[in-house]
This record gives C-alpha cells, structure tokens and sequence, in this order.
C-alpha cells in the first residue's frame, strides 16, 4: 500500500475541501507514492513523535495539528518546527494533518467530545454554507436515466438522509455542428432538434472531480452542455462544533465535575453559575470563543470550548455558562477516533496511538 491510498481514507473520513482557509492541511511532508510500513497518530508532531515513529517503524505520521502552519524561510533547526521537518525528511517519513478538516466532520473532533459526555439529539452548531454545488445538464430524453443513474452512483443526489434526489424536466434543444464537428447525433451543417430531459442535481464540492468525470464519460453528446452554481444553503453534516442534550438533567455543579473526569484537565476556567440545571449542551473543541453567540442562539446551558479570554467570559451574559476546559484536554480524544477508523479500513499495517503527552500546558 502507497501512502496515498491512507489518504484516500482519511479523506473520505473528513475531506480537507472543507478545512477553514487559514488552515493548512493535507500531506506536509513527504512522497505520497512512497510504500507504506505504518502509521503513527498523534495531536501534534513533536521531535519525541518523529522519534517514536522511526522505533515503531512507522513512515506517516497523521497529526491532527499541522506542524507546518507558516511559512518558513530557512531550514537550519532553529526552532521546534525546522527540526520536527528536518529529522521527518532525513528518516523518509511522511506527515499529513487533518486539523479543521475534522473539526468540521460529521463525525470528527467535536462527535468524539458528545460521545464521551454521552450527548443524543446531537446537530452541528455552525452549518458550513457554500459546499454545496447544484449540476443542470441535458441529455437526450432516452439516455436521461442512465445518466442519472451515473450522477448518483459518484456521490450526487444525496441531501441530509435522502439519496437519489434530482429534478426532471423535458423540453427541446438545438444545435447545429459545424465541419470540425463530430456529431453524436444531428448533421454537420444543420440545425437539429432534440428532445431533451433537464437534470438538476445537487452534490457536496468535493465529489464534483467525479461527478464530472461521470458525465463526461456517460453522456452521448461531443460537447455536452452543463453548467455548476454555487449554493448557500447551509449543509447540515459539515461544520464546526456541535450540540446536543444529556439524557437527564444534571445540577451546575454535578456536570462540571463530570467534565473534570471526563476530559481529565487539571482545572476549568467558566463564568458565573446560574442556579439552573444544564440538559444542552454545546462543544467545540479547541480554540471557540467565535462560537458564543451561535451556542447562546442554540439554546445551550453551557458551551464547552478552549482558550476564552478574560473578556470573553462576559459574553456569556448570564444566558448560558461558559467552560474553557483546556485547547489538548478538549481535542485530546481525536486521535483515538483516528486509529479507530483506519483500523476498520486497513487492518494489514501497524496503525499506533502515540503514547506521548503533547499538552504543552502544565497545571501546578
């Protein structure tokens, strides 16, 4: 197995076309054609992570973190991210970071923050907008279902918990090809009249490479005749942080304690306790102060995040509390979320959950 073909995987877990833009994501170092010999998962990318690689006869390292995130002028080992770079390049080991692309999975950094806290009823907190593309095209009226059928089978027509979903409708179109032409149907010179069915269907970005390819490769037409807009809908399976509800109401303090246990910090930041009982709840895992308002709007009691402020605890304005637990503590659980789903997909290579702590933040 090739490096890359681990990386079709982790793509299809949390597709890196849906990372925010600041971030930098995907393979940072390394040859994607390489052979694989195993796969190490980590937080972040540390000399002591390239270390336990090379014992572990590892060539990848996946790391939630990007150990690359600005750009770098020299490399002469100055500093932790130029050694981290330079000892992975000289032992020929790969490094690909998922970072916000997971954060915005379905099924990523903040699913794996419910499950531990044993949420239901969960929904993402802050809907992507502008991922979904809407594909019309024309086909001849008897190729019109085969052509769909193909639409379908690469990944358009699905919306929420429906699949196989367009619109149809039929009408004339007319073209007329000229000498340089190769026409499937019609003749050169002259103007021709079909029947024709319109097919509208939806698909997320990242599929449309073959979404594409299947109607180019399934359409009879030499020149077929499409066109791909840009929604704003919002899509409810991808974006950043998440909400849902305890099974039974807990006390104030009851529940902070379970978050204590939980996500094992050394301490919890919060603002000031309201005397209610807390049933929803809303996470975001790692740095979420942006998302106070959208967890205020959410109807949340509390809202777990990392790296508040000391201003921003005012914002909770007595609506909801607000727990800074920790940017590790609250992304900790990622990584084994990672090793559990390439285990499902590869299970003939060594997938290893580092056992190094790489919480920079020590508690006294």
């Amino acid at each position: 197995m090739q490096i890359k073909e681990v990386i079709q995987h982790l793509e299809a877990l949390a597709p890196t076309d849906y990372a925010e833009n600041f971030d930098n994501v995907g393979l940072l170092v390394g040859d994607p054609c390489i052979q694989l010999t195993g796969i190490l998962v980590t937080l972040d990318t540390l000399e002591i992570i390239v270390d336990e690689a090379i014992e572990n006869n590892c060539n990848l390292i996946v790391s939630f973190h990007p150990v690359l995130f600005k750009g770098i002028k020299k490399f002469n080992g100055n500093t932790y991210v130029e050694r981290v770079v330079m000892k992975a390049i000289k032992n020929d080991i790969a490094i690909f970071a998922i970072h916000t692309a997971l954060d915005n999975a379905l099924r990523g950094v903040n699913y794996m923050m419910c499950e531990q806290l044993g949420l239901i009823n969960r929904k993402i907190l802050i809907p992507q907008s502008g991922n979904i593309k809407k594909l019309t095209t024309f086909a001849p009226v008897s190729e019109a279902e085969i052509l769909r059928s193909k639409l379908f089978e690469a990944g358009a027509g699905t919306i929420g918990n429906y699949d196989n979903c367009s619109f149809s409708s039929e009408g004339t179109g007319t073209f007329r090809a000229s000498e340089n032409a190769n026409p499937s149907i019609g003749e050169i010179g002259k103007t021709h009249h079909e029947k024709e069915t319109q097919i509208q269907i939806t698909y997320p970005k990242h599929k449309e490479k073959n979404i594409l390819k299947a109607l180019f490769e399934n359409h009879s037409y030499e020149e077929v005749a499409y066109e791909i807009l840009t929604l704003e809908n919002n899509n409810q399976d991808i974006g950043i942080g998440m909400i849902g509800e305890l099974p039974e109401s807990a006390s104030e303090l009851e529940f902070l304690k379970r978050i204590k246990e939980v996500f094992k910090t050394g301490c919890i930041r919060h603002s000031e306790l309201l005397g209610k009982p807390i049933k929803k709840v809303a996470v975001l895992g790692g740095s979420g102060s942006f998302a106070i308002k959208n967890a205020q709007w959410a109807g949340a009691d509390i809202f777990i995040t990392a790296d508040l402020k000391y201003h921003q605890f005012y914002e909770a304005e007595q609506k909801l509390i607000l727990a800074d637990i920790g940017h590790y503590e609250s992304e900790q659980y990622t990584k084994n979320l990672i090793v559990g789903y390439l285990r499902k997909k590869i299970s003939n290579f060594a997938i290893i959950l580092s056992d190094k702590n790489t919480n920079p933040i020590q508690y006294f």
